[in-house]
């Protein structure tokens, strides 16, 4: 065998199962599709197949090649730790949906590897489940495979299931590094734990429909779904250890050692950080390109915890400024000929990375310092090394300090988190991202209720607005019925429709369907699973029933107002990268007969200028009378044209553009306008963040902008009305004249709260008594609002510099003590918030603060005379 590079090894595989009749398709976006709910990221190359391999779905072709990109964390505290953990990998797989079985999958994987790659057949091993002698017999009598060579395993080695759903056992393929990489035991064989054997390729063959409880059913068209890590192959024909020495990775890796100024293998901790951040930056940027953003949740939670975890790492290194971004200009360089989608999102990846480096800086200097506090004072004062529940809770609320840092920081000095305590001070958002976590490993299987329902639906909406249509399936409390009667709630499914279904950020269609008298009010329209257009509403008069030819007809006026609302959206778009910059991204959008919300990616507000700028942008595309053009064509022709494409979106080689001439060219299956005229007007009324790098902007557009209009002129003259202005014009004038004699009040009201202030202080250091050089004094103010004792506060500290002077107050049944101290009190050992701690504690309240000016309450009133009694005491303990 020869040394083979990992990007040539991965156009090797593609390349010899195409020469099989294979169709090659690109790698699935990490980020699931919509529908995969329970599926967090996308983990290995079957999981974005699901529908194929249930039957839900027609695949492209019945044979099917791919290298897919995967995130796995389930282990991400040992990614560093050890060199054989990774977060990022790629997966290398052939697929057969009900074509080619076994005799097929194992020729052509011998071939692959004895012919293609050259592997010495004698370091090959092969294991088969133990019962299965069908494969063994084809690996040995067909393949030619030594039969001393196979070994059988059980169920936890070479079964694959998860959940209910095919299933079925599986073949692995290993590859013996050596008798140097062994355990040495007698038993060290295939399936050891040790480094000997790697298997690096299996191949499952799912031949069973499993319900989950051990009962199978064999299937009528088995399928074939292999997977082999391309890294790991990579380590094999490259002679090397681990995915870190491989030629890609490595490459990556030598840049963060460059930045850093240390060398790889001189040290082991040194070797750790270099392994942690070399791994994460992997991950990240492909989920960024992905449309993946740091958030506090889901999979937004996993790139943040990545990406903070390597700046960590970093600054373990001594790194103190941005780096990862630099670093993500290797990975896209390393894998620019697989994935070209890198190198068109370059700025956007390295935008994002640098941006969240910068946010966790902000906080991180703070957060360890505060952790070091802590550890200090659990390793000098306590007998158990368990650091509070509570004080993580802070640094992750308050700091932005990510509890897994926290906890891998503790693990170094070998303290443990009181989890319990955590736990129970999480908020609930925080909860759902760690179940979020947990379902990483999920493949979500699911069966639906109209799984066997051959006819989806065959949508003529973009040119028709109602249709003749025959019922094939009608749903009631999630179940199949034969007929709906009046005043029941369901689903319809027809055979034909005009209801365009909520997809895309559009919102469904409404309507009707009806058949002579009887009449099924459609609410909205969704697509279900397995991919049918379902009706869903009320039956209002009469009964309809499977079988039946109804007229399905949308509500016309509501579909044009979303077609406003949605080609609003992609001129909104358009104009805030005119505005913006070219890194603005969908992020996400929604488009429905009341308003056009849009998601995009930028990290700061944007200004009421910017925001005019985008407006008037939009509205000028609007008055220009500009034709809107809706065609098909191939992926690659409307790459040519420029469209933009959502990230992590899959599309299919023929796709749906959406053109404005000299505005905005997109992929897009909604439905849009003729004519950008038909928009009408268009008026953006909130800008907002949605999370860490992404805004929203809410607009409406057409009548929803006069009824608007129309609502605010009616709020204009209700004002009016109450501040009685006969003209709408003389608004202002008056709004400001109000405002002035507002101002003059509060300015008098200020001024006699200070004459007050005034004669109450006059005389209180009369009888003030002197400790060490200090005047300590204490006022009653019942009745005093805590914004005049403030001020009073002030005055007292500020031109009494030798003065300690205690205020109190009660309001409402509350009482408020505030303690000042001048200057040279301070510097005779003085403290405001321990004083106002003690005085507030002795009359049951809690309270602290500055050395200069401290605040505190209390409920116990009747209690706060006998505690002011006691300042000069206080004071005196404090005092040098």
């Amino acid at each position: 065998m020869e040394w083979t590079g990992l990007n040539e090894l991965r156009e090797k595989f593609l390349s010899f199962f195409e020469s099989k009749e294979h169709l090659r398709l690109p790698s699935f976006p990490l980020m699931p599709s919509a529908d995969e709910a329970s599926l967090l990221l996308i983990n290995s190359g079957m999981a974005p197949m699901k529908k194929w391999f249930l039957g839900l779905e027609t695949p492209p072709r019945r044979r099917v090649t791919t290298c897919q990109k995967c995130i796995r964390t389930p282990d991400i505290e040992n990614v560093g730790k050890t060199a054989r953990h990774g977060t990022y990998f790629e997966m290398l797989g052939n697929f057969s949906f009900g074509d080619y079985f076994k005799h097929e999958a194992t020729a052509w994987a011998w071939e692959f590897i004895t012919k293609t790659l050259e592997l010495p057949v004698d370091r090959l091993w092969v294991s088969v489940y133990e019962d299965d002698d069908e494969a063994e017999q084809i690996w040995t009598k067909e393949v030619g495979v030594d039969p001393s060579r196979i070994v059988r395993l059980g169920k936890e080695d070479n079964f694959w299931e998860i959940g209910s759903g095919p299933c079925g056992p599986c073949s692995e393929i290993y590859f013996d590094r050596g008798e140097q990489y062994g355990c040495g035991k007698p038993t060290c064989g295939v399936g050891c734990d040790c480094d000997r054997y790697v298997e690096f390729w299996n191949l499952v063959f799912s031949q069973f429909d499993g319900d989950g409880n051990g009962h199978y059913e064999r299937m009528e068209h088995p399928n074939i779904d292999t997977g082999m890590g391309l890294e790991r192959l990579a380590c094999i024909m490259q002679g090397v250890d681990n995915l870190f020495e491989v030629d890609t990775v490595q490459n990556i890796l030598k840049h963060v050692a460059r930045i850093a100024g240390v060398e790889y293998h001189a040290d082991a901790k040194t070797d750790v950080s270099l392994r942690v951040i070399t791994d994460h930056i992997r991950s990240t940027t492909f989920m960024v390109s992905d449309g993946i953003l740091p958030q506090n949740e889901g999979r937004g939670y996993v790139l943040r915890r990545l990406l903070r975890r390597a700046a960590r790492h970093g600054r373990l290194l001594g790194i103190h400024e941005p780096f990862l971004y630099q670093v993500c200009e290797t990975v896209i360089q390393e894998n620019t000929n697989a994935y070209p989608e890198l190198v068109e999102h370059r700025d956007y990846i390295t935008k994002v990375i640098k941006v969240e480096e910068e946010r966790f800086a902000r906080t991180i200097d703070q957060g360890m310092e505060l952790l070091s506090a802590i550890i200090d004072k659990i390793d000098s004062e306590m007998d158990q090394k368990i650091m509070p529940g509570a004080d993580a809770f802070r640094l992750y609320d308050t700091y932005g300090f990510p509890v897994d840092l926290i906890r891998e920081i503790l693990a170094e000095r070998k303290i443990k988190l009181d989890e319990e305590e955590f736990a129970s001070q999480m908020q609930a958002q925080k909860q759902r991202a760690r179940e979020a976590r947990a379902a990483l490993g999920d493949l979500g299987w699911e069966e639906d209720v109209l799984a066997d329902v051959a006819d989806h639906g065959r949508f003529v909406g973009y040119m028709e607005m109602a249709a003749q249509a025959h019922i094939v399936a009608i749903i009631k409390d999630d179940q199949r019925v034969d007929e709906l009667h009046d005043g029941e709630l369901g689903s319809i499914v027809l055979d034909v429709t005009p209801f365009y279904a909520e997809s895309g950020g559009q919102a469904g269609d409404s309507g009707l369907i009806s058949a002579g008298g009887n009449v099924f009010a459609v609410y909205d329209c969704k697509k279900s699973k397995t991919g049918h257009f379902v009706h869903v509403g009320e039956l209002t008069a009469g009964t309809l029933a499977v079988g039946d030819t109804v007229s399905a007809a949308i509500n016309v006026d509501r579909r044009a107002d979303i077609m406003r609302n949605h080609t609003a959206c992609h001129l909104l778009q358009a104009a805030l990268r005119q505005v913006l910059g070219d890194h603005v991204h969908q992020a996400g959008a929604f488009y429905d007969d009341m308003i056009c919300r849009f998601d995009f990616s930028h990290f700061s507000a944007v200004t009421p200028e910017e925001l005019k700028r985008v407006e008037e942008i939009v509205n000028r595309v609007v008055l220009a009378s500009v034709n809107v053009s809706v065609s098909e064509m191939p992926i690659d022709e409307a790459k040519k044209l420029g469209a933009m494409a959502l990230f992590g979106e899959k599309y299919g080689d023929v796709v749906r553009v959406c053109s404005i001439p000299g505005e905005s060219v997109e992929l897009c299956g909604g439905t849009h306008l003729k004519n950008t005229a038909q928009v009408g007007l268009f008026r953006i009324v909130k800008e907002s963040s949605v999370a860490a790098g992404v805004r929203r902007i809410e607009a409406v557009t057409g009548r929803n902008v006069l009824r608007m209009m129309d609502e605010q002129e009616a709020t204009m003259e209700k004002t009016a009305a109450v501040l009685k202005v006969g003209n709408l014009a003389e608004l202002p004038a008056r709004a400001e004249a109000l405002s002035a004699e507002s101002r003059e009040q509060k300015r008098q009201l200020e001024a006699a709260e200070a004459k007050l202030a005034e004669a109450q202080l006059s005389g209180v250091f009369d009888n003030a008594q002197q400790i060490g050089g200090i005047s300590i004094a204490s006022v009653a103010m019942m009745g005093a609002k805590i914004d005049a004792m403030r001020r009073m506060g002030d005055r007292v500290r500020d031109s009494r510099p030798d003065a300690v002077c205690a205020f109190s107050t009660v309001n409402d049944g509350k009482g408020s003590i505030l303690v000042v101290c001048g200057k040279d009190a301070l510097a005779k050992g003085a403290h405001a918030g321990k004083i106002v701690k003690e005085l507030t504690a002795l009359c049951g309240g809690s309270g602290g603060g500055r050395p200069d000016n401290a605040m505190g309450g209390t409920s116990e009133v009747f209690r706060i005379d006998e505690a002011m009694a006691q300042l000069p005491a206080i004071v005196g303990k404090l005092l040098k």
